[in-house]
C-alpha cells in the first residue's frame, strides 16, 4: 500500500461553485482519500471575498496569504498543489517560493481564449503571463495530450499528465421520457457563457429541439436571440443525468475547454457528441461510433446522430476517477 500523505489544494475554484475544475478536484479529493491519503482544500470560502464582474457566482478571495500561510502551518503538508492562477494561487506560490518549498500546479482553463474571446486582449500576452505563473512548478499537470502540444508550442515546461474519469453509475443509459419535445433532442450543458460559444450551437439549420441547461451571464441575451430554444436553467446532478440519458446528440460548441467533462458524462449516458475538432474533444471523440467532429457544426450534429449508444457507454467506462486521482498523486512533488 502507498504511504499515506498529506495533500494541500489551493484553488480559487471551489464550493459552492459548480464548474469543471471543481467537479474535478472533489473527485480527486474523494479518490484519494479513499486510498487513505489526508487532503485539504483552501478555496474562497475561508476569505473575505467579491463576486468576480459578469460572474456574480465566482467569489474572488481578498488579501488571503496570510490565511493561506497559516493553512500551510496548522496542516503541515506533504506536497502542495495550486491549481487555479486567481488570487489565491498566486498567494500560495508566492509563500512556497519565499519559504523554498516545491508544489505542483495545473492548467484547466484556457484563460488567454476566454479573455480574447472578451476583451480582445492579444493571446501572447496572457499566455506570456500564465507561462511566468508555473514556470517555477515542479509539473505542470494537463488532461489532454493536444492540450500538451499546444502548451509547449507556447513555451510551457514540465508538462505531465493528469486525466479525467466520469461518475458512470450517476450517468448512465435511462428512460428517453424524460423530454416531450420533437426530436431529435440537441442538448448543450455547461455554463452559460459568451466563451462557450453557444451561440453557434443554437444558430443552427437543423431538424429537432436544442435543449440548454446551466445559467451564466450569457443567458438572459440567448434566451431573447433564440426564443425556440428550450432553455431548462440548473439542474442538479441527479436531474441532470436523467435529462442526459434523454437526448439524442449532446452539442458540445466551446472552442476554448481544455477537457469539457460534459462529454465523458454524455457518452457514459450512451449519447454522442458533436462538436469542433479542438482541444478536448478531439482528444475524448476518437471514434466515429461515438460522435463527430467538424468545422461545419450542423455537419457533425447529423452524422452524429447516427452514433452507437452501446459504443458510446464503452468508451465511457475507460475513464476513471481512480486512475486520474493515482496520475495525480505520481505527480505531486515532495515539499521540501
Amino acid at each position: 500500500m502507498t504511504e499515506s500523505r498529506r495533500v494541500l489544494i489551493v484553488s480559487d475554484a471551489w464550493k459552492p461553485q459548480v464548474n469543471g475544475v471543481v467537479r474535478t478536484i472533489a473527485h480527486t479529493v474523494r479518490e484519494l482519500e479513499k486510498m487513505g491519503h489526508t487532503v485539504e482544500v483552501i478555496g474562497p470560502e475561508r476569505f473575505r471575498t467579491f463576486p468576480l464582474p459578469s460572474y456574480p457566482e465566482i467569489r474572488i478571495a481578498l488579501w488571503p496569504k496570510p490565511g493561506i500561510a497559516k493553512a500551510i502551518d496548522g496542516f503541515r503538508p506533504d506536497a502542495i498543489h495550486i491549481a487555479t492562477e486567481g488570487p489565491l494561487g498566486k498567494a500560495a506560490r508566492s509563500i512556497c517560493l519565499r519559504r523554498g518549498y516545491a508544489f505542483t500546479t495545473a492548467y484547466h482553463t484556457q484563460f488567454p481564449e476566454y479573455i480574447h474571446a472578451r476583451l480582445r486582449v492579444p493571446l501572447s500576452w496572457t499566455y506570456g503571463i500564465l507561462r511566468r505563473f508555473h514556470a517555477a512548478s515542479k509539473a505542470v499537470m494537463v488532461a489532454t495530450p493536444s492540450l500538451d502540444e499546444t502548451l509547449a508550442a507556447r513555451g510551457f515546461r514540465k508538462l505531465v499528465r493528469w486525466s479525467r474519469g466520469v461518475d458512470v453509475e450517476l450517468f448512465r443509459p435511462r428512460s428517453k421520457d424524460v423530454y416531450s419535445f420533437p426530436r431529435p433532442i440537441l442538448l448543450y450543458a455547461g455554463r452559460v457563457a459568451i466563451e462557450k460559444n453557444i451561440e453557434a450551437f443554437l444558430a443552427l439549420d437543423v431538424p429537432g429541439t436544442k435543449v440548454v441547461i446551466g445559467r451564466g451571464p450569457a443567458l438572459d441575451s440567448l434566451k431573447a436571440a433564440y426564443p425556440e430554444a428550450k432553455f431548462l436553467g440548473f439542474l442538479d446532478n441527479g436531474k441532470l443525468a436523467a435529462h442526459f440519458a434523454a437526448a439524442d446528440v449532446f452539442v458540445f460548441p466551446s472552442r476554448t475547454d481544455t477537457f469539457g467533462l460534459v462529454l465523458l458524462e454524455a457518452l457514459a449516458s450512451g449519447i454522442p457528441v458533436a462538436a469542433y475538432p479542438v482541444t478536448g474533444p478531439r482528444d475524448v471523440i476518437t471514434d466515429q461510433k461515438i460522435g463527430a467532429l467538424d468545422e461545419d457544426l450542423g455537419a457533425a450534429v447529423r452524422r452524429a446522430l447516427g452514433g452507437d449508444p452501446a459504443a458510446c457507454r464503452a468508451h465511457a467506462l475507460a475513464y476513471s476517477w481512480e486512475a486520474a486521482a493515482r496520475q495525480f498523486l505520481l505527480n505531486l512533488a515532495p515539499l521540501t
